[in-house]
């Protein structure tokens, strides 16, 4: 008997301890990331019956604030914006959690971050709201001006400040309400939620910074920082012949130049017209891989950008080119590789190369910003409820894309696109402006393409102040000046307004 009683007491023991090590890894290990999870309604809960501070533009516009309410829940979220910042602001929702700055900030918003409990335990005896109201660099002028330009076509605006990493407007097109998505009435909430997830052109989706896109010719700017940087591309050498396709090695397929017109030259002439010949060589016999590779994740392709809002996705640069098979036809010429072929469509922003306009719009802001890509974030500041800041972003550097000599040589090649090149339509009197345009099929053999704009502006003898990368998704046509006709006059709207013309 008192062996079994012992044993008893063993195994006993023994469940306690497991009981005791898992109850101590869901509290101490697991419970970080269990809160983290969009899912998880528990922490909404708690403070769906307490205040949450607001958020705000840069311009004093409320974005989100809590409105008191009768019934199961003392307080409800409030948008008055609707859809304008719906992808950035994000959703707070007792059925579906929360998404955007509501998450990724919710601990200031609560009042539950150790600055703001020490201002709360300071104001124990008086009436203070411990909650933190959140306030972000976009502009609601400037969110206003990119949703008017853009229209009810599909497609994003990005605008930022190259030389903080300041997002001051994004938006895309369909977007959708967020006051319904955070009603308190579960019926209601569920009903639009499954109506949003049901619509094709996917609503919710905030696809400046969650879907990709191939970003044809804006990519170019990346090739030619790979020519300048490695010193094999410079303002007067190669001057590449004036052809109207270029094939590459071990491979019978040409890649064509847009309209069948014939282009070449140094590297200013090629860029103001966008020549695919010239580009797609240069990756190919000029560079190849290595350098290219190198290149695309200097400016951030192939790794996550690390800006404050959720789920935000990498853009991607192929990494498999082959191995190399043979020298060029020349002893001056580069090596060939097995997917050579493939290096010169990637070249030109094809193949599989695909970016957010958030990260086409980081790779402007290099341009002006003499090689260097700061953080991009959404946040300014965090202030408490006596309007005392408790927390202040601090700009940082992501990468140096290039260095500045050759941002600056690239940037000079991207002020003769908007001067005399693809890009006229984005010219404002009185600023300096580089860009560069971009069209990629959405599909062969359909007349349809992305129409794209990628550009800094600033005053002229200035450092540059806003950067911008418009995407029109699915225009017709596929020549080159798709993108100089359709998405540059809204770049010039955004950039006027960022500028104050």
């Amino acid at each position: 008997m008192n062996r079994q009683i012992r044993a008893l007491a063993a195994v006993m023991v023994l469940l306690y301890a497991a009981l005791f090590v898992k109850l101590n890894q869901i509290q101490l290990v697991d419970a970080p990331a269990l809160s983290r999870r969009p899912d998880n309604t528990r922490s909404i809960e708690r403070d769906f019956n307490r205040p949450r501070g607001e958020i705000r533009s840069a311009d004093g516009v409320v974005l989100a604030r809590s409105d008191e309410r009768a019934g199961r829940f003392a307080f409800q979220r409030v948008y008055p914006e609707g859809d304008l910042f719906a992808h950035v602001v994000g959703s707070y929702s007792y059925l579906f959690g929360s998404d955007g700055v509501e998450r990724t900030y919710n601990d200031q918003l609560a009042g539950q971050t150790p600055a703001l409990k020490l201002r709360s335990f300071q104001h124990l005896f008086s009436a203070y709201t411990a909650v933190g109201n959140v306030e972000l660099t976009l502009r609601t002028d400037l969110q206003r001006v990119a949703r008017r330009q853009l229209g009810e076509r599909k497609g994003s605006v990005v605008a930022l400040d190259p030389r903080t990493g300041a997002i001051l407007a994004m938006w895309s097109f369909p977007s959708y309400d967020p006051n319904l998505t955070s009603s308190n009435d579960a019926k209601v909430a569920r009903a639009f939620r499954e109506e949003l997830d049901r619509k094709p052109d996917k609503p919710r989706l905030a696809k400046t910074y969650r879907e990709r896109f191939a970003p044809g010719s804006t990519f170019k700017v990346v090739t030619l920082s790979a020519g300048v940087e490695s010193g094999d591309v410079t303002p007067a050498a190669p001057s590449y012949p004036r052809v109207s396709s270029y094939t590459p090695p071990l491979t019978s397929r040409p890649i064509r130049n847009f309209d069948g017109s014939t282009c070449g030259g140094t590297l200013a002439e090629i860029l103001k017209v966008s020549c695919n010949s010239a580009f797609a060589q240069m990756g190919a016999e000029t560079l190849g891989p290595e350098p290219m590779i190198r290149e695309a994740e200097q400016f951030g392709f192939n790794a996550v950008p690390p800006i404050d809002l959720t789920q935000a996705v990498k853009s991607v640069f192929p990494t498999d080119f082959g191995a190399r098979v043979s020298a060029g036809p020349t002893p001056e010429s580069a090596d060939v590789y097995e997917n050579s072929a493939a290096l010169a469509q990637s070249a030109i922003g094809q193949n599989s190369v695909a970016a957010t306009p958030l990260e086409m719009a980081l790779v402007a802001a290099a341009m002006g910003n003499r090689g260097a890509i700061m953080v991009p974030h959404v946040m300014s500041q965090v202030l408490d409820s006596k309007g005392e800041a408790v927390e202040r972003y601090e700009a940082r550097v992501w990468k140096q894309a290039t260095t500045p000599e050759t941002a600056d040589v690239v940037a000079d090649a991207m002020l003769g696109v908007a001067e005399s090149g693809t890009a006229t339509a984005i010219r404002v009197p009185g600023l300096r402006i580089g860009a560069k345009t971009g069209t990629a099929q959405v599909a062969s053999g359909t007349p349809r393409s992305h129409a794209w704009v990628i550009a800094f502006a600033g005053p002229p003898d200035a450092p540059p102040e806003v950067a911008v990368a418009v995407l029109v998704e699915a225009q017709p046509g596929n020549s080159e000046q798709t993108g100089g006709r359709v998405a540059a006059p809204i770049a010039r709207e955004v950039i006027k307004a960022a500028l104050g013309r």
